[in-house]
Order: structure tokens, then sequence, then C-alpha cells
């Protein structure tokens, strides 16, 4: 057994739950959030609101909040999976019906998506943006869509309060209260606007502000937080992906 939990600084997740179990059997037990789970090895047999189900690598399973529910492996061999537990308010209480009705949500992009989710927690902006387009296509499964405002001018004033913050974060929540429009619009407005989301916009100009900060004379050790950067292997890594060397290489050049 291996067991892995912590609280993503991500607004919307409340934990992340990574987990390896053989023979651990879950009692029936109920959550004040929503249960987010991909299996990456072996397979789950669980029932909700006293009906069957099994949870598969190939599909997504979404657990709705103060549902009972419980778990254990389908086999002997076990089962790996990872678990994002969301805010209540991310999707909403007026989907838990249609939640139980359908747990297992056989989606290869919404598995994608929910694996890069869990890959950029560490990435604040990043994960919120991707918290954001998973949330629109659980809620295009359960039945409820959004429409999306106009873009272009929605686009420009988040470009702005980015460039205003900047090299501060700004949570998509933030923008969402100030530009009164919901995170996955303001996502695949500046998406379509742009060319690229706002957690990459916003690394990229922090990278700028970074080379003009080497390029002045500041010690490579001292850019990171000035840029926005949470450390200097924050730094480092996204500039070498940007420009193929590192900060001190790059000062000294």
């Amino acid at each position: 057994m291996t067991v892995s939990a912590w609280c993503p600084p991500v607004p919307g997740i409340a934990e992340a739950f990574h987990a390896r179990f053989t023979d651990h059997a879950y009692p029936a037990h109920t959550h004040d959030t929503w249960t987010l789970l991909i299996v990456d090895d072996g397979a789950i047999s669980y029932d909700l609101d006293r009906h069957h189900h099994g949870a598969l690598g190939t599909a997504v399973t979404l657990l709705p909040p103060n549902v009972a529910h419980d778990g254990r492996a389908a086999t002997s061999h076990g089962f790996r999976k990872r678990v994002l537990y969301l805010d209540a308010d991310v999707l909403g209480d007026d989907l838990i019906g249609a939640a139980v009705d359908q747990p297992s949500l056989p989606d290869p992009l919404l598995r994608t998506r929910i694996h890069q989710l869990h890959q950029s927690l560490t990435e604040p902006l990043e994960a919120e943006s991707r918290l954001a387009l998973v949330a629109e296509r659980l809620r295009t499964h359960l039945g409820r869509l959004t429409v999306a405002p106009p873009d272009r001018s929605l686009a420009d004033d988040l470009r702005d309060l980015l460039d205003e913050r900047l090299p501060d974060s700004l949570t998509l929540a933030d923008a969402s209260e100030v530009l009164g429009a919901h995170p996955v619009h303001l996502v695949r407005a500046f998406g379509r606007r742009f060319g690229l989301p706002p957690h990459r916009y916003v690394t990229g100009r922090r990278v700028d502000h970074a080379r003009r900060l080497l390029l002045d004379g500041t010690p490579p050790a001292a850019v990171a937080t000035t840029a926005g950067f949470t450390d200097q292997a924050h730094l480092t890594r996204h500039f070498r992906r940007y420009l193929g060397t590192t900060p001190a290489r790059f000062a000294r050049g």
C-alpha cells in the first residue's frame, strides 16, 4: 500500500490523493466534495447509492458529494488510482442526481485532461485553467451546458488584467469575479484570441522579465522571485523550456 495526499494551491481543489491498494476496502462513507477519480492500474468495484458500479482505467469516475459509496479492488491484483476532491460549487448541487445515475464516463479526452491536470498541480494558474476545461466537459456529460459570451473584448480585458498583476499571480477565480465571466469562458476566449492559454501567456511574460533582469546584471539567484517564479528551480525549468539554456548561462552570454 502506498498513499500520497496533499492540498494543492489551486482554487476549487480541496485535496489530491494518489494511492496504490491491494486488499484495502473502503466502508460506506460520504464526502462533502465531488470525487473525480481515474484508475491507472487494475480496477475498482464500488456501490454508489446502493447500486453496483466499477471503475476502470479507460473511464473517468465522478462521485457526487453527500451520496454514500464504498470501494474495493475488483481483483487480487489491486489498483492504483489518482483522485481530486473538488469543492462542491465547482459543479453545483443540481448535477448530483445526474452523477448518481452516470458515475462512469468513458471519455478518453476527459481522462487525458484530468491526467494533465494532475501533472500541473504545482502550477496554480495552469491547474486552474485545466480544471475549468475539465469541469466544462463534466457538465456536458451531466447535461448542463454553458453559453460563452463574446470573445474579443473579454480576452483583451483578461490580458490587461494579467499584465496589471504581473509578476504576481492572478487566479482565474479572481479574474472571473473582476470581469464577470465564468472561468471556462475566460480560458476559451483567451485561447481563441491569442492562441495560447492564460497560464502560458503569464509564464512567457515572466520569462521575458527574467531575461531583462539578467541582462541588467541581476544575479540569477535573485531573479526567480523578482520575476514571479516560486524558486530558482521553477525559473530554470521554464527558462530552459523557452530559451534552451539556463539563466546562468544566458547571463554569461
